[in-house]
């Protein structure tokens, strides 16, 4: 019997929102044009890390990012991609105080033709601007984002890593930004992209397991809520399977997730095991691992790809997965499979080149 673990799933669709949260369709807004989009270069370039340098998770910043405003009476400003700074927030600033904000995580890859591609980025826009309309935050088109995103990536081109493992990884940001106290729909905003050079997410490499903790005493998200909008979050991994790829559903306390969706896809293409959606539990695991039913046990995202677990914490007792002496063959492969397709090694409709 096989088990295996991924994180969210990414629904085919983008799921709507009624528009009654956001009061009489205040939420639409005019869109942004990436054809406005304004270019300034820094004048004073950063040193890049050296090919031997280590690239820690989300510290080291390119030269410039992507920044466009909203205001209720103007709607969205002129894109304009600007050198890498510090942004000024009001004290009262809503996304502070009242969590108005939202952001994604995606990645560029640079094959060995040194051409550079976006892995599946079209998920991406979908999902934030779900996220969007749920928090009443301006929309955009986003096909205008993702080519204002492509920009941004095509300035700072010589920023994209080519070493094993490595990548560029972009972040999206939308914020609420109303200087003001009052709870209400806001009337400024704030959208901009930073990147970031990225070696593996956890310490280690690809294949250094991690541990978990579960605890009942803190739920991160419940039905209702907005466990399965990038808000802020980040998602927990809970495996359970017999002879069978298995991950919790889609039930609204879960993010929608583009490497989750993609192993999903990349899996049910082989067709050689059963892959399903359904409710998972820590009971349910206990008990398939005295069974020794449970093969491999991994979490996926945008920045840790696909990592194994061969631990988790729960109340008290540390439950021992045997993901590391089962190869791991599935993890192996589902990377194996992934960087092919996101370095350009296997030709995919899934990248997009920058």
């Amino acid at each position: 019997m096989a088990a295996g673990v991924l994180r969210q799933v990414w629904a085919p669709k983008l799921l709507p929102v009624p528009w009654m949260l956001c009061g009489p369709r205040r939420c639409v807004s005019s869109n942004f044009k990436a054809a406005d989009l304004q270019i300034q270069v820094t004048k004073e370039p950063q040193k890049k890390p050296g090919p031997s340098q280590p690239l820690l998770f989300g510290k080291t910043f390119t030269d410039h990012m992507l920044m466009v405003e909203w205001d209720k009476t103007t709607g969205w400003s002129p894109p304009r991609i600007q050198p890498f700074q510090s942004l000024t927030l009001h004290p009262a600033c809503s996304a502070l105080h009242y969590s108005l904000q939202l952001f994604e995580g995606l990645k560029a890859y640079k094959g060995s033709d040194q051409q550079v591609r976006l892995f599946r980025p079209w998920l991406n826009m979908d999902r934030m601007l779900r996220s969007a309309r749920r928090l009443c935050l301006p929309g955009f088109d986003k096909q205008e984002l993702l080519e204002c995103i492509r920009r941004l990536i095509e300035v700072d081109k010589d920023w994209v890593p080519d070493g094993s493992g490595t990548s560029l990884y972009v972040r999206p940001v939308l914020i609420g930004n109303e200087p003001s106290l009052g709870v209400g729909v806001v009337t400024r905003a704030l959208l901009y992209v930073i990147l970031c050079p990225v070696g593996s997410y956890f310490r280690g490499d690809s294949m250094t397991p991690v541990s978990l903790l579960a605890d009942p005493t803190f739920i991160r998200a419940w039905t209702g809520g907005v466990g399965d909008y990038k808000l802020g979050g980040r998602p927990s991994v809970i495996p359970d399977s017999v002879l069978e790829l298995a991950t919790p559903p889609l039930d609204g306390i879960i993010l929608p997730g583009v490497v989750r969706q993609s192993l999903l896809d990349l899996a049910r293409t082989w067709n050689e095991f059963r892959v399903v959606e359904r409710k998972v539990t820590m009971r349910g695991l206990q008990r398939a691992l005295e069974e020794r039913r449970v093969r491999e046990v991994f979490g996926s995202g945008t920045a840790c790809q696909v990592c194994p677990v061969h631990q988790i914490l729960y109340e008290g007792q540390q439950l021992h997965i045997p993901t590391m002496e089962n190869g791991p063959e599935l993890i192996l492969r589902f990377q194996k499979e992934l960087k092919a397709i996101q370095y350009g090694a296997r030709a995919h409709d899934w990248m997009f080149p920058v």
